[in-house]
Order: C-alpha cells, then sequence, then structure tokens
C-alpha cells in the first residue's frame, strides 16, 4: 500500500505532502481545483501517466512484491522517486530504473480503473484465479493439477526432443559429413596437450643454434692457453686450483651446448614451424589443444548418435503419445473442477452487478488445443454480447464486479486501485451501489477515488479535499466535521443548508 507521497512544482500544485492508510481514500473539492491533475502525478510516479512535478516521492509498504533485479522482497519497504529537469529520470530504492522497466515493475502493484484495460479478464489469468478457487474448495485438486503440470512438462520436453531429431534426420547426411569432417581435421594434426609449447621451446633453440656455435668457435682458442697460464702460476708459486676448476666448468658447459646442437641437426626448422602454425590454428579456433581434443570426442558421440537416430526417433513418438493419453483425461478432469469454479465466479460478479445495475454476466470455459493451461479458455459475455462491444462504463462496473468478486477469496495478492470519477453522472441509487461495491472491494485493495457523489465519499476511509486559493491548489485531509461540511457541499452546492448537513450526518453515521 502507499503510505506517503510527495510533489514539488506539479502544474497548479506548489507542493503536496499526503500520508495514506489501508482503505478507501477518497479526493472532493470543487470543479477545476485539480483532482484529477492529483491524481495523474500520483500514477506518473509509477510511469503510469506523463509526469509533471518537478520533484515526486511515493512510499510504499507491505507492497507483496517480489523483484530480484532490485533485490526486493516481498513486504520490503519500496520508495520511487521522479525528477523531472530536462528530462525525467526514475529512482526505484536509490538504484536509477528506465521508464520501461517501472511501467512493468508498477503493472505488479496498481491498477488503473479509467480504459477498457482488459487484462484482468486474460484467459490465462482467469484460469490461473480458478485453480486456486478450486484448490481452496477442493484440495485433492492439488494432486490432480500436479500430475498434470508434471506430465505436461515431460511431454512438451520430449515433444522438443523428438522435433530436434526429426530436424537432424532431415539433414542427417549433412550432419555426419561435417562431424566426420571436424574429426578428419584435428586426427590429420593429431595434437598431443602439451606439443605446442614444446615445440615453441624448440623453435626457440634452433633460432640462436647458429649464433651459439659461432659464439663457441669465437672462445675456443683460450684452451690453447690453459698450460701457459698453469706454467705462469707455478713460476709465481700461486695455487692454480681456482684456474684449473674454472677451466673445467667451461669445458663442460661449451661440451653441453655442443652435445645439444649435435641434436638439433637432424631436425628441419621448416618441419616446426609448419606444425607450431597448424597447432596454433587449432589453439585460435578452440581456444586450447585440450578443448580442440574434446570437442572431437563431441563430435565422435554425436557421430555414434547419428547412427542411432531411428531407434530415438522411435522411442521418443512412443513416449509423446503415451504421455498425450495421459495428459488428455487429466485436461478433461482439470476442466470439469474449472467449470463448477467459474459457475460460482460468475454468480459472485452478478451479485455485485445487480448492485451496479446490470446483469447477465457470463464466463464461457470454451475447449481449445491442449497446452500448458490445460484444455480451456475463458471468455466473458455481459447481456449476451462480448466485452468488446460494450460501453466503458459497463465494462468498468463489470471489472469492478470481477475484482471484488475474486477479492473476496482473500486467494490473490490484491494491490493498489485507481478509480478516475467512477460515480460521476450517475443517480443517488447507483452512486450508493457503487459505494457498497467499493467498502467491500477496500477489504482487499487500497483503493484511490475522485468522487462528485455524497454516497461514495461517505464511506471513505481517509477524506481529502482538493481546493483552490489564488490560483494554487492544495490538497488536505478532513476532519470528521469537515467531512460533514464537504458532503453537505455536494449535496447543496456552496451555500450550505441545514438539510443538507443534516443529510450529511445521517449518511456518515
Amino acid at each position: 500500500m502507499i503510505s506517503r507521497i510527495y510533489l514539488k512544482d506539479c502544474l497548479s500544485f506548489d507542493e503536496v505532502n499526503l500520508e495514506f492508510n489501508k482503505g478507501l481514500n477518497v479526493f472532493t473539492g470543487p470543479s477545476g481545483a485539480g483532482k484529477s491533475i492529483l491524481m495523474q502525478a500520483i500514477l506518473s510516479l509509477f510511469s503510469l501517466s506523463e509526469v509533471k512535478a518537478s520533484l515526486g516521492e511515493v512510499e510504499l509498504i507491505d507492497s507483496l512484491v517480489k523483484n530480484e533485479a532490485y533485490d526486493i522482497d516481498k513486504d520490503d519497504d519500496i520508495v520511487i522517486k521522479s525528477i523531472k529537469k530536462e528530462k525525467v529520470r526514475y529512482f526505484l530504492n536509490n538504484q536509477t530504473i528506465s521508464k520501461k522497466n517501472l511501467t512493468e515493475f508498477s503493472t505488479n502493484l496498481i491498477k488503473h480503473l479509467n480504459l477498457k484495460d482488459t487484462s484482468d479478464f486474460e484467459s490465462v489469468k482467469l484460469l490461473n484465479f480458478l485453480d486456486k478457487l478450486t484448490l481452496k474448495n477442493e484440495p485433492k485438486y492439488e494432486k490432480l493439477k500436479s500430475e498434470f503440470d508434471d506430465s505436461y512438462k515431460e511431454y512438451i520436453d520430449s515433444k522438443r526432443e523428438l522435433n530436434k531429431l526429426i530436424e537432424d534426420e532431415n539433414k542427417l547426411e549433412d550432419l555426419k559429413e561435417f562431424a566426420k569432417f571436424e574429426i578428419e581435421k584435428i586426427e590429420a594434426i593429431n595434437p598431443s596437450v602439451d606439443e605446442y609449447e614444446e615445440l615453441s621451446e624448440l623453435k626457440k633453440r634452433l633460432s640462436k643454434k647458429e649464433k651459439i656455435e659461432e659464439s663457441i668457435k669465437k672462445a675456443n682458442p683460450i684452451f690453447e692457453y690453459v698450460q701457459s697460464v698453469s706454467n705462469a702460476l707455478e713460476v709465481l708459486e700461486e695455487d692454480s686450483t681456482f684456474f684449473d676448476d674454472a677451466i673445467n666448468e667451461l669445458n663442460n658447459i661449451f661440451e653441453k651446448f655442443n652435445d645439444s646442437l649435435y641434436e638439433l641437426e637432424d631436425i628441419d626448422i621448416e618441419t616446426v614451424l609448419d606444425r607450431i602454425e597448424k597447432l596454433s590454428a587449432l589453439q585460435k579456433r578452440f581456444g586450447s589443444i585440450s578443448q580442440a581434443l574434446e570437442y572431437k570426442e563431441e563430435k565422435k558421440k554425436e557421430l555414434d548418435g547419428y547412427e542411432n537416430i531411428s531407434f530415438e526417433k522411435s522411442k521418443l513418438e512412443k513416449k509423446v503419445k503415451e504421455l498425450e493419453t495421459i495428459l488428455e483425461p487429466l485436461a478433461q478432469k482439470i476442466s470439469k473442477y474449472r467449470k463448477n469454479s467459474a459457475s460460482v465466479l460468475e454468480k459472485k460478479i452478478n451479485h455485485y452487478l445487480k448492485f451496479l445495475y446490470l446483469s447477465n454476466a457470463k464466463i464461457i470455459v470454451k475447449e481449445k488445443k491442449l497446452d500448458a493451461s490445460g484444455i480451456d479458455e475463458i471468455e466473458f459475455e455481459l447481456n449476451g454480447v462480448n466485452l468488446d462491444t460494450i460501453s466503458s462504463g459497463e465494462f468498468n462496473r463489470l471489472r469492478l464486479s470481477l475484482l471484488t468478486s475474486m477479492s473476496e477469496y482473500q486467494i490473490v495478492d490484491n494491490g493498489i486501485l485507481f478509480l478516475d470519477e467512477i460515480d460521476a453522472n450517475l443517480s443517488g441509487k447507483e452512486s450508493e451501489a457503487i459505494a457498497k461495491v467499493l467498502e467491500q472491494l477496500s477489504l482487499s485493495y487500497q483503493i484511490f477515488a475522485i468522487s462528485h457523489q455524497p454516497q461514495l465519499t461517505s464511506t471513505a476511509h481517509q477524506h481529502f479535499l482538493v481546493d483552490k486559493n489564488q490560483g494554487k491548489s492544495i490538497v488536505r485531509q478532513l476532519s470528521k466535521d469537515e467531512k460533514i461540511n464537504e458532503i453537505a457541499r455536494m449535496i447543496s452546492g456552496e451555500e450550505l443548508t441545514t438539510q443538507a448537513l443534516e443529510f450529511a450526518k445521517q449518511i456518515l453515521e
């Protein structure tokens, strides 16, 4: 529910700061005071109408909305802000949110009864409600519905797998040829896991071979002077051990490199480079030699699978037919339960329609091709005609009856309902009927309504007056005595009569 709204610089309103409770919140006031502007401004905070305020904020509690993207769990407090400068920016719990995403988020919270929004009459939504209603009255229905849902999921998975096999079968030869080609391409190179690194190291050694040979050749004359140096040290009576050790170590190093260079004599550098290039191409395509070898094994498995495709196809075809045989009677049983629940809901809707001076709403459960929701499709009629041909007023009264009927069972997550002048141009009796229906609906929904009639206004849990002073609109909550005066004004006009005041007291009581 909305607990607070704040608006700044919103057309004729300098500033609005209001707190709300559950139930029915009614706005009244003289024509042109700004009631519709205020309603549209509140809706704009949910990106459901154009933003006019330079700054807006709405706080919600007990929202029953969950949104992982914005880290919102059920019962979390929610704050939505809008800032309008050159353009409008929205924030959800201090995180930037696009208008499109905010609209999607808001549709889980807000219902706005002003246009022919047919979403409440969508077949899938109504079937979902009928399932919940059936479950409430028939506990064993849960097992039936669960069995259908599980079987249907298995059916869809099997059918998807079968369709893929049929596709594969149609292009089987191409798939076989491709798999063989991919396998042969890797096997022609026949790489080993560490081969690329080993060859790269060998390439480095080969590139340094000539340079090492030349360096050793230039250094070799040092060994011709070894005896001369030893003799000189002996004459000097110095120990020659350090020199002998150094010469021996140098000789070992040169011999070691000569041996390794000898090993490289028979290696063809062009062959090494060609092999490195092939391995490099594999790595570039697959990421590594290991992944290339894994891919080869996958293709081998695919090739084996293609050989068994006819057998797998016949198995799946049999399974799909068996599941269809299971699903059909389950769907028929579900349909029977739903039709009973539809009759209960239809009766309840017509009960409320009587208050609204309408009748003969009909819920038609038609049969359709089996899908995830079963074989049922819901259509509504009013007085024998479909919803496309009824007037907006009739449509909204029917929708109001539907929402009120559904809310009575307390099995759906309700929210916030906005009503634009729903009692405008109605008689006293019709207004009183609307008031009774909304009073019932307000047990489940937080309702915001603009009213021109005393009947609806008198049932409000909170009554707000929208007025104008020197061209500026103001809004404030009324006390009990102020409510009496405002309802009397609605009855007798600006000049309050004793009779109007008495009547206002009576209907408030």
